[in-house]
């Protein structure tokens, strides 16, 4: 791998704005984390990302993913205004074992995950998964679809796969699009809330 590439542009937050909360998004090896973050984010990102060399080869499993040339090799990070009074404070996790040392990081002070899920390669959700329950924190399950093909596994196969709790959320998205992210973080803020006070559920 060889160069990384970093880009923030400073944009001002509301004037209302005041409550600033980490969101961490997990999910295997090019499951779409960062075009996910991309898509949202109301700054320029700040990407990790690095080139792909040989030395990828028999590591990064690209079966999936053929046409993918670059990684992130430590975080992605950007920012999204949910209201008013509320920004979100994304970070991206890299997919790769090797990389597992930068997952305290981006885990630690998070009110909650979103894990991205590709149902080509279900099994490699399992590691984050394992590290957001670990850390006890509060997430929702995504599926990233990546075309209409992607769509013949019903929600209720995707939760049974990923042998989810009851009470955890399970949604499709379209890590491209900025509604569809939105709704996702929308979707998670909205389970850490009822996780917070039952009441909230409540009609």
């Amino acid at each position: 791998m060889d160069s990384t590439t970093c880009e923030a542009t400073s944009v001002p937050l509301p004037q209302t704005a005041s409550r600033g909360v980490k969101i961490a998004v997990a999910g295997g090896f090019g499951v779409g984390k960062t075009t996910f973050v991309g898509a949202v984010s109301e700054i320029t990102p700040m990407r990790t990302e690095a080139e792909m060399t040989a030395a990828s080869i028999g590591t990064d499993d690209l079966s999936a993913t053929p046409s993918k040339r670059t990684t992130t090799v430590a975080f992605d990070f950007g920012r999204a205004t949910l209201s008013q009074s509320t920004v979100l404070y994304l970070f991206g996790a890299p997919g790769q074992d090797r990389f597992k040392f930068v997952w305290d990081t981006v885990l630690n002070g998070a009110l909650g995950a979103v894990v991205l899920v590709d149902t080509r390669r279900v099994e490699d959700s399992f590691p984050s998964l394992d590290r957001v329950e670990d850390e006890h924190l509060p997430y929702v399950v995504a599926h990233n679809v990546f075309g209409p093909k992607d769509q013949a596994h019903s929600l209720d196969d995707i939760r049974e796969a990923l042998q989810m709790a009851p009470g955890v959320p399970v949604m499709r998205c379209d890590a491209r699009d900025r509604q569809s992210v939105r709704g996702v973080l929308i979707a998670l803020v909205e389970h850490v809330m009822r996780l917070a006070d039952p009441r909230e559920g409540r009609a």
